[in-house]
């Protein structure tokens, strides 16, 4: 096997996960990367149709390592639709680029994602692509749905040499529509933890409390994400009520279309003067919210992962999460390095924070293991797994090369190469 890939990756945009990442692989000695963007949505200030804001991240998404802008040529550009990325350049960049391998970032709900995968096919250089998804239920629409990707699905990831899987559960899910397990590389979902546990630890509590307007001893409950149905924030609000924990205070951090009927609700409930609404939250802001708080609470119906868990315990703040959040089979140990309540229970979440935040001492040591446990959660495992998954694509494409020369081709299939 080669001593150094070159490996080709291709995202929809710039995100603030996955910058840090690159930038670390870029300094790896067996890679040599490319990132190829179908949009910098993101790194440009743009309204984000789920906050309902306008976004520009505040922290660096493209310094310190190689990459691309491929012109979008849609007629309707933008994410979250099927011709939103049309970048034909992508063919170019595949045919010509000499890379051994191609890790599509995009998802095979863009056209763009096409384009790459047919070209790669073509050109005979391993495609490596997975999902985050953990079961066909779909966030919104008809059951059609799950009957449509029943049907298409395995077809589409048997496509991948190599499929990856970002936690344990996105891994059964791929077994469950018949990809072999020793197939299937566990590229573990992360964030940068050594920047996150830095910035944690230069945070002055007591003053972040304070501008939150908590008094500092009193116990702080924390919802950060986007306000949209299936996030559930009115759960947490309700459940808040129920626990009635004296001197208690609930923070609010994020925007949506929920905002208004959130804070219409916490007056009903008269809860004004307990709960704060902090709105949209950028990422260098993140860690002192975090740090300001003992429990952070995701509630979603529909979430499969959640990297605002890892945030959360990198920066000592007690995970709460749904059974529905995909980050508690792989992070979280109910009771040792976090909890888990029934999703859309409001009283066993109410209960379940009465307890917790009834027993100071145990929080404390559960919020230590939480932090002791993303140690072997970070971007060091991603990064061997994912040169260990280049490795073994290789290794497929060419026994599959072999195998088809074998069968009578003249000559075996090859990789066309910069010139050719």
């Amino acid at each position: 096997m080669p001593d150094r890939y070159r490996v080709l990756l291709v995202s929809s945009h710039p995100v603030q996960y996955a910058s840090p990442l690159f930038r670390q692989m870029a300094e790896h000695p067996r890679l040599d990367i490319q990132v190829a963007y179908c949009s910098l949505q993101g790194a440009e200030a743009a309204v984000d149709p789920e906050f309902g804001v306008e976004v520009k991240w505040d922290v660096p998404l493209l310094e310190g390592y190689p990459w691309v802008h491929v012109p979008n040529k849609s007629l309707w550009p933008g994410l979250g639709r099927f011709f939103g990325l049309v970048n034909p350049g992508l063919w170019t960049l595949v045919r010509e680029g000499g890379f051994d391998a191609v890790v599509i970032y995009t998802g095979y709900v863009y056209a763009s994602f096409w384009i790459t995968l047919v070209a790669a096919k073509l050109h005979r250089v391993p495609i490596l692509f997975g999902t985050d998804a953990t079961s066909l239920d779909p966030r919104s629409g008809g059951r059609w749905k799950v009957w449509l990707k029943k049907l298409a699905l395995p077809a589409v990831f048997r496509m991948a040499v190599v499929p990856l899987a970002p936690s344990s559960a996105t891994a059964r899910y791929l077994q469950s529509l018949g990809v072999p397990a020793d197939r299937i590389a566990l590229t573990p979902f992360v964030v940068d933890n050594d920047s996150w546990t830095r910035r944690a630890a230069e945070v002055d509590r007591g003053g972040a409390r304070s501008a939150l307007g908590c008094v500092d001893g009193e116990p702080v409950v924390l919802f950060c994400a986007k306000l949209q149905p299936w996030k559930r924030p009115q759960d947490v609000l309700r459940a808040f009520a129920k626990a009635d924990v004296p001197g208690a205070r609930l923070v609010i951090a994020g925007d949506g279309p929920m905002r208004s009927e959130l804070e219409a609700e916490a007056n009903a409930l008269n809860l004004a003067d307990r709960v704060r609404f902090a709105g949209f939250v950028n990422q260098s802001s993140l860690p002192a919210l975090y740090r300001s708080a003992d429990i952070m609470v995701l509630p979603s119906e529909y979430e499969p992962f959640g990297l605002v868990v890892n945030e959360a315990m990198l920066c000592g703040c007690a995970a709460v999460v749904s059974d529905c959040v995909g980050a508690r089979q792989d992070l979280i140990l109910t009771g040792e390095t976090g909890y888990v309540f029934p999703c859309g229970d409001v009283d066993a979440l109410g209960a379940l924070l009465r307890e917790v935040l009834s027993h100071p001492e145990r929080l404390k040591q559960v919020r230590e293991a939480g932090r002791k446990r993303m140690e072997t959660w970070s971007p060091r495992e991603y990064i061997e797994a994912l040169v260990e998954a280049t490795d073994r694509s290789l290794i497929l494409n060419r026994s599959s090369r072999t195998l088809f020369k074998d069968r009578g081709s003249e000559q075996p299939f090859r990789r066309v190469s910069e010139g050719e």
